[in-house]
């Protein structure tokens, strides 16, 4: 018996509320097979589906059959995405080398094409990735209201609200979630930076000295060595105060 999917929340209400900006560069492009016209227009809409869930599709991640079904409209786009999140690619390259909650957060990007809301969100879809598995998990993705409504059956995913409501653009998921997790990138070796000679330190600019500064002439004045002034042997009784005192 799985266990239904718990009560979330978004952290602000502003997640509800639709956007309504200038187009520019920054809106995502839309592709469907509602007005495809030429053969060259579906692979475009392939290769969009590839950089949605792969970001990179080399030639041996390619779902052949999968693109013939679509192709020949036996599969819808919706149809499409899911084999592509099942796949062997998807599954060794995300599922296997990431926890459940990073999992979620992979699914959920690029699936549902916005960010996950908060703790209480991974948390509850990682019960049902727990329970019913990794194809339940895409299914009820898949099969929510929140895709139906806003993708469909031909709308291949992508990134909503690109453009916040500040005017501020969100960082593409590819580069807020790499693909591995960091412990695999340590596990595999990288990034790792290398010296081939040792560097040499430098201060800070806001600690490096200025011209003039006498923290400069320190070592040298230390160098000279201090003697000080010797104490005078005069007596004030053999001082000729007469003599010394200028005339006026």
């Amino acid at each position: 018996m799985s266990i239904p999917l718990l009560e979330y929340a978004p952290t602000t209400q502003n997640s509800r509320i639709k956007g309504y900006e200038v187009p520019g560069d920054e809106q995502p492009r839309v592709f469907s097979t509602d007005n495809l016209l030429s053969s060259s227009q579906i692979d475009n809409l392939i290769e969009a589906a590839y950089r949605q869930i792969f970001f990179h599709a080399f030639a041996s991640d390619r779902e052949r059959f999968l693109e013939s079904q679509l192709r020949s409209g036996q599969i819808t786009v919706r149809d499409f995405i899911r084999g592509l999140c099942l796949s062997n690619t998807f599954t060794n390259s995300f599922y296997n080398l990431n926890s459940n909650y990073k999992f979620v957060t992979h699914c959920v990007q690029k699936v549902l094409g916005r960010d996950v809301y908060n703790d209480a969100e991974k948390i509850a879809w990682s019960i049902v990735v727990a329970t019913k598995g990794r194809a339940g998990f895409i299914n009820d993705l898949l099969n929510s209201d929140e895709y139906l409504e806003n993708f469909g059956d031909n709308i291949v995913p992508f990134q909503r609200r690109r453009v916040l409501p500040s005017g501020a653009s969100e960082l593409p998921f590819n580069i807020q979630s790499p693909r591995y997790d960091e412990y695999y990138r340590g596990k595999l070796g990288f990034p790792k930076i290398t010296w081939s000679v040792t560097p040499r330190s430098s201060r800070p600019v806001a600690q490096a000295t200025k011209a003039g500064d006498p923290s400069m002439f320190a070592e040298m004045a230390q160098s000279l060595g201090y003697r000080g002034n010797q104490p005078q042997s005069i007596s004030a009784l053999n001082l000729d105060y007469q003599n010394l005192v200028p005339r006026r």
